[in-house]
C-alpha cells in the first residue's frame, strides 16, 4: 500500500501478524522522525536498547509489557506511552499485539 497524500486506512487491517515473528510496516520516515505500525506475535519482542528519538507507542490491540529504564509497565488496546530518548527500554507480547510507534528526533544533551 502507497502511504501518501489522501490515502486511507486503518491501523489494525493494514498490518498482519507472522506466526513466530515481530512484523512492522513504515508509513511515514523522515530525518526528523518515522511512524511505523508493528504486529508482535506472542512471546517476541525487543531486548532492551536506547534510541535517539522520543517516542509514542499507542496500542492497537493486544496486551504487552513494556519497560522503561526497567520500570515495568502492562498496555492493552488504547493505552499509549511515552518512551524517552536516551532512555533503555524493552517490549515483550505477553499476547498477539499491534502498535503504532511515532518517533521524534531529539539532540541527545
Amino acid at each position: 500500500m502507497d502511504f501518501s497524500t489522501g490515502t486511507i486506512f486503518q491501523y489494525d487491517t493494514t498490518i498482519a501478524y507472522a506466526e513466530d515473528a515481530v512484523v512492522s510496516k513504515t508509513l511515514i520516515k523522515k530525518d526528523t522522525g518515522t511512524i511505523t505500525l508493528f504486529a508482535f506475535d506472542k512471546g517476541q519482542g525487543l531486548s532492551e536498547h536506547t534510541a535517539p528519538f522520543d517516542a509514542l507507542i499507542e496500542m492497537i490491540e493486544g496486551k504487552a509489557e513494556i519497560s522503561i529504564a526497567q520500570e515495568k509497565y502492562i498496555l492493552q488496546k488504547g493505552d499509549n506511552i511515552i518512551l524517552p530518548a536516551h532512555i533503555p527500554h524493552a517490549l515483550q507480547a505477553i499476547d498477539r499485539f499491534k502498535m503504532v510507534l511515532i518517533m521524534i528526533k531529539t539532540p541527545k544533551v
